[in-house]
């Protein structure tokens, strides 16, 4: 089979497996009296995330082949999640929560190194195809968001996204994956490299904290820490929130209610479209400008979820869904070429680690813990009655926590661009 095929599998499933539970979660938590923890579950990957795929990096490097080890993380993965899923089913509306986070905690554990080592696996068999994988890989990167949207559609049409079933149809995918894994190319180990490999401090990225010695890559990092607080709030929150909808009976019967995934789902389709666009903006405002302009997109992605209803106000909702392309990616893939561009080669790799643990392992995890207290000083979980106001006053504490991230980041990030070099000078 073509080699770009195999990959493009490959990031189909590895996706899947995310989009099946990460969008529709929340509301079955909520359904079942853990809408009070919600926020736990999401933040359990910003924590597995600081440590979990440097220590897989490592294994994979030295002693087992990165595909062999994305099967077996997957298995392991869907064998845990399944077991969550038998939980909860077996339980009805009494499961508790230690027993099910327990499950989940221990299957995010080995699902989310797996997201760097689908990269390492691609990576090696462009390379051994003769491909080069700055033009051969993002085509294929983007049918890991379609995988992610077609699970999130199966998964609501089905009528998964309110019970214990998209924890099975999580599990399923993961298998899937487990299985194909293995005939993917054969990735080399360095058993007998010692000397070139990385030591400890490296493969977890440590040394890279000797940038924050430079003023101008300290203030970037802790503004992607700042900014990385808004990643997971609407994966665990956006949905609950659609679908409480419900106990308001002019919006009861609505689409947005009744399939708040396949509205959600507008969102990474956005995201898919956004990725085009941000050579563009780069070329045209620079660095600095495009990061603050996915920051304003956060401010309104927020905004418009408190102003929304999935009634005549469903536009807002959808024009919400239509910036999150614009928040999520130009501020991940500018800051990553940010970074790529201010380090030095010997410590690129070590950086590009800390843009995604500032991003998505501490922000996102500090994040989704604030988030929960934010939502649950305002919505009532075990009441009966409509909560729509305690979720409208939510979203704008979270629309003005972005907003003052945003100003503050355009006054402390001091960065010029010159059009005519095509680059950002001090």
């Amino acid at each position: 089979m073509n080699t770009k095929i195999r990959l493009i599998v490959m990031n189909f499933l590895q996706f899947a497996v995310w989009g099946a539970y990460l969008t529709s979660m929340g509301t079955y938590l909520a359904k079942v009296g853990l809408g009070g923890y919600i926020g736990l579950f999401y933040a359990m990957q910003g924590v597995v995330s600081l440590f979990m795929p440097a220590v897989l990096g490592i294994v994979a490097d030295r002693w087992i082949p990165a595909q062999r080890l994305l099967g077996l993380s997957h298995l392991l993965a869907a064998m845990f999640m399944a077991g969550g899923g038998y939980y909860a089913m077996t339980m009805g509306g009494h499961v508790e929560f230690a027993p099910l986070f327990a499950f989940y905690s221990v299957s995010v554990a080995f699902y989310m190194p797996t997201l760097a080592l689908s990269n390492s696996v691609a990576y090696t068999a462009l390379d051994k195809a003769g491909l080069e994988t700055i033009k051969a890989f993002p085509p294929i990167r983007t049918f890991g968001t379609i995988g992610f949207i077609c699970s999130m559609w199966l998964v609501d049409l089905l009528g998964f996204q309110q019970n214990h079933m998209q924890f099975f149809a999580c599990a399923a995918w993961g298998i899937l994956l487990a299985v194909y894994a293995n005939t993917l190319p054969e990735c080399p180990v360095s058993r007998r490299n010692g000397r070139q490999q990385k030591s400890l401090v490296d493969a977890l990225g440590l040394r890279a904290f000797l940038l924050f010695k430079n003023r101008k890559m300290a203030v970037f990092f802790v503004f992607s820490m700042l900014l990385g607080v808004s990643l997971q709030i609407t994966n665990g929150f956006a949905n609950p929130f659609i679908t409480s909808f419900s106990a308001l009976p002019e919006y009861a019967d609505t689409f947005g209610v009744q399939h708040a995934n396949l509205l959600i789902s507008l969102s990474q389709i956005s995201e898919t479209c956004c990725i085009l666009l941000i050579p563009f903006f780069l070329g045209r405002f620079g660095i600095k400008r495009v990061m603050l302009i996915a920051m304003v997109a956060w401010v309104l992605r927020f905004a418009l979820f408190g102003l929304g209803n999935p009634g005549d106000g469903v536009w807002m909702f959808v024009l919400s869904m239509i910036v999150y392309g614009v928040a999520f990616d130009f501020f991940n893939v500018s800051g990553s070429l940010f970074v790529d561009k201010e380090t030095d080669l010997s410590v690129r790799s070590s950086a590009q680690g800390l843009f995604v643990i500032m991003t998505n392992g501490i922000g996102a995890t500090v994040g989704t813990l604030s988030a929960q207290w934010v939502v649950n000083r305002f919505v009532d979980f075990g009441s009966a009655l409509p909560q729509v106001d305690g979720w409208s006053k939510a979203w704008f504490i979270f629309a003005a926590y972005a907003l003052v991230v945003a100003v503050a980041f355009s006054f402390a990030f001091k960065y010029k661009h010159e059009k005519s070099h095509q680059k950002e000078v001090l």
